[in-house]
């Protein structure tokens, strides 16, 4: 065993007896993050507007700051964008992560001195449980891969501005700094085919133990790998051990991986946002993420069919239930106040805390009132695509309101790496899943509201270039697995 492996195993052992400290703690570890956050957020203009001096309970804080998204906090962010201090959150912040908006083009989140550790300790507290669980240390002595943004920053009022995966690179400790990959180089390339190229031709014939990304980017540079040697994953990377992933759900993609790799290596489940990173997987015999309870972030949980009621019960942590489906508030350390994510989230576990993400409170199909959620379509193309021996590259699904001739349906764009034998039995088997966990939507297709879905098949690539051309390419993006319109099904059909 070497040094490195050796003193990995210790700080694993440190690192596990912390977590378990504050997460066996809940309620009191939230209390004093939210008492931290309303005496900081006094010495702010946000504060000095929402009557922060007057706020001691949860209720007053309730009362007195509405739940908002990005563009009702907008008017604040762009203060602190103009060079303003004491704005959100005391000072200046240190950088803001750069992300895509949905109605105000490009979205800025503050990220400033007390907020960063959050994102570096998270990724790396998540591999250190891994090491205390299994006791196995070996891949910190090999070469490690991490398919980011560009690091390169860009500078405007003492702040500075780039792709949060960027941003953090500039953080990844100096006793790693001579096992990471790819170069800063070819990490600063901004085109996302040409990075994977360069990346590929970089990392090949190297002793590659961990390799960490979004699962779609990651399979697109397997894919490119063989290309180039022929070889498996697994006989390219004979010691590869980990892969490590965040933001869409793994399980679609696992069969395919496996068959790049050529064998089943151990996976990490993590939660990044550029608003936070909210939970990671903490363990492997268990179902779920360790929500990060002591991370300067307080949480607030709404049920997620009382979401757009006037008047919806607010959750605070130990409120919460298991297998409730929540969309999840929060508020920071960098000035986010009732912030709300977007995401819906489910409790696996309550001693601890964990949970795993269910969607995105936009992200649904409901045209016909059946509130569809991305939990139910990955569930129900998960367990079809094991049964039928089918691969799935990526997938989307969207409303089909008005069809030329019978009745409406929910239309699934497929692009697979391989077909079903059948697909009008393939689709009929995810549609009957499907109903086996929705009731409102088995009610629609028993009563002839609705017909069994309707498969549409995407072409190699398909998804990549939709993303290419509403500028959505690499990075942190990902397909919205659900939508109740056909915005994304339209620019799907110019491919097919």
């Amino acid at each position: 065993m070497s040094i490195k492996s050796f003193g990995a195993k210790l700080f694993a052992k440190y690192i596990s007896s912390q977590v378990e400290s504050w997460s066996s703690q809940p309620e009191q570890t939230q209390l004093k993050v939210f008492k931290n956050l309303i005496k900081e957020g006094r010495r702010t203009k946000f504060g000095q507007d929402h009557n922060f001096d007057k706020i001691e309970t949860f209720k007053d804080f309730f009362d007195n700051v509405p739940i908002q998204d990005y563009e009702e906090l907008k008017p604040y962010v762009d203060r602190v964008v103009d060079g303003e201090k004491d704005v959100l959150w005391p000072g200046k912040p240190l950088y803001f992560a750069k992300t895509s908006g949905t109605t105000s083009g490009a979205k800025y989140i503050p990220l400033t001195k007390e907020s960063i550790p959050n994102h570096t300790n998270a990724a790396r507290n998540a591999i250190l449980s891994y090491i205390e669980e299994t006791g196995n240390s070996s891949f910190v002595d090999g070469k490690m891969i991490f398919l980011q943004g560009s690091p390169e920053l860009e500078e405007k009022n003492g702040i500075y501005f780039g792709r949060l995966s960027g941003i953090v690179a500039h953080f990844i400790p100096a006793y790693l700094q001579k096992n990471r990959l790819p170069s800063w180089k070819t990490n600063s390339i901004d085109d996302w085919n040409e990075k994977i190229d360069a990346i590929v031709e970089e990392t090949y014939d190297q002793d590659m133990t961990i390799i960490s990304g979004i699962p779609s980017w990651v399979q697109t540079y397997f894919e490119k790998l063989h290309q180039k040697t022929g070889k498996t994953i697994g006989e390219l990377f004979p010691n590869l051990q980990l892969f490590i992933y965040g933001g869409v759900n793994y399980e679609p993609y696992r069969s395919k991986f496996e068959n790049l790799i050529g064998k089943s290596v151990d996976s990490i489940e993590l939660y990044p946002a550029s608003e936070g990173f909210f939970a990671f997987q903490d363990s492997r015999k268990e179902e779920g993420m360790l929500l990060q309870l002591d991370s300067g972030m307080f949480y607030e949980f709404i049920k997620a069919d009382e979401f757009f009621d006037e008047n919806p019960d607010i959750l605070t942590i130990g409120e919460v239930e298991v297998g409730v489906n929540y969309v999840m508030v929060i508020s920071t350390n960098a000035g986010l106040w009732r912030y709300n994510v977007g995401d819906t989230v489910m409790f696996t576990d309550t001693k601890p805390y964990r949970l795993k993400v269910s969607g995105r409170i936009k992200h649904f199909t409901s045209a016909f009132g059946e509130h569809v959620i991305a939990q139910e379509v990955e569930k129900s193309i998960i367990q079809a695509s094991e049964e039928f021996n089918v691969q799935i590259n990526e997938f989307t699904v969207a409303p089909q309101i008005t069809p030329k001739e019978g009745l409406p349906y929910h239309e699934w764009f497929i692009e697979f790496q391989k077909e079903p034998n059948d697909f009008e039995a393939f689709a009929d088997r995810i549609d009957k899943l499907l109903q086996e966990q929705n009731s409102y939507y088995k009610d629609l297709v028993k009563g002839n509201m609705l017909r069994t879905l309707v498969i549409t098949n995407v072409p190699k690539n398909g998804f990549q270039e939709y993303m290419k051309s509403v500028g959505k390419l690499g990075g942190q993006n990902k397909v919205p697995r659900l939508s109740n319109d056909r915005k994304i099904a339209q620019e799907l059909e110019k491919q097919i």
